[in-house]
């Protein structure tokens, strides 16, 4: 939401919040790159891009609002999320020969469309709340609660672990969004925390990963459905 100023004008952006805006557009774009890739080395390298755009909008707000304690969030959220997550899942891919990602029920075009229609449901759902922020642009907000929704269909739609991992991951950098824009200035343990948690999260997928390629010899979940407790 742009200022108004006394004289009732609307004012044009600030350089900060115009440079917030556009890097989390970024960060939907990259979501979107993802839901369209067909290969899985290429969704891993969008993902490590999307979380290095993410750190890097961190160190901005820790230069643009004075608030130091982003700089160190945003060198340990590069290095876990941009560095080593993409790392680790490329060394499990390496025992298999899968390089396509698993088709699901909609072709490619259909999911963007779907994708498209749920980015625009959640980016303007959120702005008729008026959720204001004194760190970064309303927009910022709804553009992170379209990526989630993004991140939500492509782990729906794709049926091999690799994609829905990343699904789940690129989800925790919306969330990631969402938090910088409505809680910037938390405690640094908590938002640590955070980062703690997504390293959890890397280690039972990794677990997921290695023992269903061990007993299927692929990536797909297709099968998965077929079983029964």
């Amino acid at each position: 939401m742009h200022a108004t100023g006394t004289t009732g004008v609307v004012m044009a952006p600030s350089v900060f919040e115009g440079t917030a805006s556009t890097v989390a557009m970024i960060v939907l774009l990259l979501e979107f790159l993802m839901l369209r890739s067909a290969l899985l080395r290429a969704q891993i390298r969008l993902y490590a891009a999307q979380s290095a755009v993410v750190s890097i909008l961190a160190a901005v707000i820790a230069h643009g609002r004075s608030l130091p304690e982003l700089y160190v969030l945003a060198v340990l959220s590069f290095a876990l999320k941009a560095v080593l997550v993409p790392w680790v899942i490329s060394r499990m891919m390496r025992d298999s020969a899968t390089e396509i990602a698993g088709s699901g029920a909609l072709g490619v075009a259909s999911e963007v469309i779907v994708s498209i229609g749920v980015a625009t449901f959640g980016f303007f759902a959120v702005g008729a709340l008026h959720i204001h922020s004194t760190v970064l642009p309303s927009a910022a907000l709804s553009l992170a609660v379209a990526v989630v929704l993004v991140s939500f269909v492509l782990m729906i739609v794709r049926r091999d672990v690799i994609s829905q991992s990343i699904g789940f991951f690129s989800l925790e950098n919306g969330v990631s969004l969402a938090s910088l824009v409505v809680a910037a200035g938390m405690p640094l343990i908590l938002e640590v925390a955070f980062l703690f948690d997504l390293l959890v999260a890397v280690v039972v997928f990794g677990i997921l990963m290695r023992t269903h390629h061990r007993h299927v010899s692929s990536l797909s979940t297709a099968d998965l459905t077929s079983l029964r407790g």
